[in-house]
């Protein structure tokens, strides 16, 4: 009778552990239709989310320049050669979030760093705003919470609704070729930086009907309103130029002006020489950015 109490016992505390947080070899793989995540490293939590149309290849470079880190590369289901999944119906970047603070709580993370690319940064501010004291610390790269502001400042969704039923059709009828021919002439810059985009390995592709719904929430999507329920201290990272001929001359008040609306002033690393792809385009200032950030 006894050996059996102490049996009862320690499966009473093994299930209590597991409530707890089991360490990582005991827990259940994380599934989701919506995103995939691979766990790389050792050390303090961070996140890596890529942009529009990329997979988590983007991070590579830097990932591989982070060895005292535990890096979970996330990439968004319809993306690259990823399955559509649940991402083939309906809107997406707030259902990825959704995922996102699901992840942190079954993979047991404790309060890890995020760092999101373009669309994957307006994931991140949303990830932040949710779930305020589950993240550390957080970086955009060359993202905003409203990506029309970064062409016009006075742009509002109502503006850009016309234009983002266009690039809708665009890439869902015409595919990428289509959105390339004809987003010039729709003004369809993302941020002033969309030849970057589509000439980089940034852009991978992926499931049509993705894309098209992704790119017309990047440019209808504003989370101005949420910047004050972020309560992780905020780093914003984007291209410069001091060429005054060149659109990235102008980021700094631009990107200043976009992040008003924090509760605390934000630390804004322009990174001269980048696109975009910042991360690319200028991999070792770029991760000179990071290493600060992580302080």
């Amino acid at each position: 009778m006894e050996q059996r109490r102490n049996i009862l016992k320690g499966l009473i505390a093994a299930a209590g552990l597991c409530a707890a947080g089991a360490p990582a070899w005991a827990r259940a793989a994380f599934q989701s239709r919506r995103i995939t995540v691979e766990t790389r490293g050792s050390g303090p939590d961070m996140i890596l989310i890529p942009g529009l149309a990329s997979t988590s290849a983007v991070w590579s470079r830097t990932a591989a320049r982070l060895p005292d880190r535990r890096l979970h590369l996330v990439s968004v289901r319809g993306f690259g050669d990823l399955p559509a999944a649940a991402n083939a119906e309906g809107a997406i970047m707030g259902a990825v979030a959704g995922e996102l603070r699901r992840y942190i709580a079954e993979a047991g993370l404790e309060r890890p760093a995020v760092i999101g690319h373009s669309m994957g940064g307006q994931i991140a501010l949303r990830l932040a705003a949710d779930a305020p004291g589950r993240v550390d610390r957080l970086m955009t790269v060359d993202a905003s919470p409203f990506f029309p502001a970064l062409i016009s400042p006075g742009a509002t969704v109502g503006d850009v609704e016309p234009i983002a039923q266009v690039a809708y059709q665009a890439v869902q009828f015409l595919g990428d070729q289509g959105l390339r021919e004809r987003g010039r002439a729709l003004g369809l810059e993302l941020g002033g930086a969309a030849d970057a985009v589509f000439g980089s390995m940034g852009w991978q592709g992926g499931d049509r009907r993705v894309l098209a719904q992704a790119l017309y929430e990047v440019m209808t999507v504003d989370l101005r309103h949420r910047l004050p329920d972020i309560t992780a201290p905020v780093t914003v990272v984007y291209g410069w130029s001091p060429d005054e001929t060149s659109p990235r001359s102008r980021t700094d008040s631009l990107f200043r002006g976009a992040y008003a609306n924090l509760p605390g002033p934000a630390t804004f690393e322009r990174i001269e020489g980048a696109e975009h792809m910042v991360m690319i385009d200028q991999p070792s200032r770029f991760l000179a950015a990071v290493e600060r950030f992580l302080g």
